[in-house]
């Protein structure tokens, strides 16, 4: 069986993620820091056939993601590693003359140092898997200038911007970016509680990630619904 690590796996797009792996059968080495909400999740994911491994834990601590691609080489390996986890830096978000220093490092952390130590630390089993991908889940606060995103958008910039030098360094792996656009999680209402607009559910924007794992087109920046849209 095909195995998966997914970073920010008890709630929204990561669980969306989680379930529709688990489905087609893959073995999955979930992580979130809630541990009561990760056990739940992988309770839920689980399934006859299916290998759930749940390890709580902080990405931005390197014991941890080292802990991440040991359960996985218990699994037999790492086929696909989802970046997912993801810090705001202030919540709700404010604008860059308000954002405390310590909340951009936060998401730096989170979202690009985390990503790339959890990368480097399964590179060896990604590179022995016939189809080893790498998704990073950006945001179009990566691409576009939003008032109050700043410091997150920064963060996603990065973090593409290493995912694109990750797929030329690592021509026998598929690295994506990946925005999927606004959707109905908590991250999102944390970072603007007061929008009350309809949001689509992170299970509607998961089609666009199956697709990728089943026509492997070459690494880069992905919309999730421009692939929805070609289908």
């Amino acid at each position: 069986m095909p195995v998966a690590i997914i970073t920010g796996a008890s709630k929204g797009l990561g669980r969306a993620l989680a379930e529709a792996l688990a489905a087609r059968g893959w073995d999955l080495v979930l992580d979130a820091r809630g541990a009561q909400a990760l056990e739940e999740a992988a309770e839920t994911v689980a399934g006859p056939g299916t290998r759930v491994e749940a390890l709580p834990g902080d990405v931005t601590d390197a014991g941890h993601r080292a802990a991440l691609v040991a359960a996985a080489r218990g699994l037999g390996g790492v086929d696909l590693l989802v970046s997912n986890a993801s810090a705001l830096g202030a919540e709700p978000l404010v604008p860059l003359a308000e954002l405390p220093p310590e909340g951009l490092r936060r998401a730096l952390e989170v979202n690009v140092v985390a990503a790339l130590g959890l990368v480097r630390e399964a590179l060896p089993l990604l590179r022995e898997s016939p189809a080893g991908s790498v998704v990073a889940v950006s945001s179009d606060a990566a691409a576009e200038a939003y008032g109050t995103w700043g410091g997150y958008g920064a963060s996603k910039a990065a973090l593409d911007q290493l995912m694109a030098v990750l797929g030329v360094e690592e021509p026998g792996l598929r690295v994506w970016a990946v925005d999927p656009g606004d959707m109905a999680t908590g991250l999102y209402a944390a970072a603007v509680p007061d929008d009350r607009d309809p949001r689509p559910a992170p299970a509607a924007v998961v089609p666009a990630f199956l697709r990728l794992l089943d026509e492997r087109p070459a690494g880069g920046r992905y919309v999730a619904a421009e692939l929805l849209e070609e289908r």
